[in-house]
């Protein structure tokens, strides 16, 4: 890692976000790139979407995460059959006080997993609009706040289409990240079976230690907001959000809070990275995972086979960088 003179120190993350690393390792092989996404998530405030076919470890990703933190952590299977009110909790009559009193659901905690959220209704996915928006919950004209930190970690299967409702884009935009989880390598795999074998062939979580409080994100989280942002760097965020709204590829282009996001994960990367001022080379990590769930192609496009992330990487050949 290369060193500079910064004006924050940000030894303390860097040293946080190494021993996160090690406890992943302990079990999961590879997958760095998402590793550190899921990390930049976590010091940049936001909510992820983890996608992959079956047994590439997304659900294994997030509980681990979890046990590194110490907080709390809920998890919640969608299935077809449930309803907002077992995600957000309800009110329930009291004979005792003749009252009614509201008893929470498993959103109610720090790090919750949404297991599978394309396999429950609209009418259950719309339960999260404000939760992951405003870290609040409305229910009978009361308004409950989340613990902080409060985030988000759904999981989807790209090929399953039967019994599945594609989330809407209102949904999907309050993801700070979409991460996508391929198959691993030749030599990750024999790692992995090398792995499982000598654990005696199961993944015992109980090895992890949490290594981060919740004091200590609220303090990182204060250290990325100082992070340094040229004047240059600012429009270069804007010229790639505007190129994605002008591009004759794509039928819908990125909100401004697609640019407000990519900034924020930029600065959080930034201090991973050792650095207190960010790059353009943070700001084209970003890019992909920041912008693939947000934008749509047009149909001759879709049909032509290309994918988001191909129409993304051309706009950011197009887009000059600011040196």
């Amino acid at each position: 890692m290369e060193n500079f003179n910064t004006r924050l120190d940000v030894s303390q993350v860097l040293d946080a976000v190494e021993k996160v690393k090690a406890e992943f390792a302990k079990i999961i092989v590879g997958q760095h790139a998402a590793i550190d996404l899921i990390i930049a998530a976590i010091l940049a405030d936001g909510h992820v979407l983890i996608e992959g076919v079956p047994g590439v470890a997304k659900t294994l990703t997030a509980k681990i995460l979890a046990r590194t933190i110490n907080t709390d952590f809920s998890r919640i299977q969608f299935t077809p059959d449930l309803m907002p009110s077992d995600v957000l909790g309800t009110s329930v009559f009291n004979t005792k006080t003749s009252d009614f009193e509201f008893r929470q659901g498993p959103i109610f905690s720090n790090i919750v997993l949404i297991d599978e959220i394309n396999r429950a209704p609209a009418k259950t996915q719309s339960a999260l609009f404000e939760v992951m928006e405003e870290r609040q919950i409305t229910i009978d004209g009361k308004t409950y706040l989340m613990p902080p930190p409060f985030m988000v970690v759904a999981t989807q299967n790209p090929v399953e289409q039967e019994g599945t409702y594609r989330l809407p884009e209102a949904q999907l935009d309050r993801f700070l990240f979409k991460i996508e989880i391929s198959y691993p390598s030749v030599e990750e795999e024999v790692s992995i079976l090398q792995g499982l074998h000598a654990r005696k062939g199961f993944n015992d979580l109980n090895v992890l230690q949490p290594v981060l409080t919740v004091a200590q994100i609220e303090s990182f989280r204060d250290i990325i907001q100082d992070v340094h942002v040229e004047p240059k760097l600012f429009q270069y965020i804007a010229n790639i959000i505007q190129e994605t709204r002008r591009s004759g590829d794509i039928f819908l282009g990125a909100s401004p809070r697609a640019s407000i996001y990519l900034m924020s994960a930029a600065k959080a990367l930034a201090v991973m990275r050792g650095r207190d001022f960010i790059t353009p080379e943070d700001v084209k990590f970003m890019a992909l995972p920041i912008l693939r769930h947000r934008i749509i192609l047009t149909p001759e496009k879709e049909m032509e086979g290309f994918s988001a992330d191909d129409v993304i990487k051309r706009i950011m050949e197009k887009v000059e960088v600011p040196r």
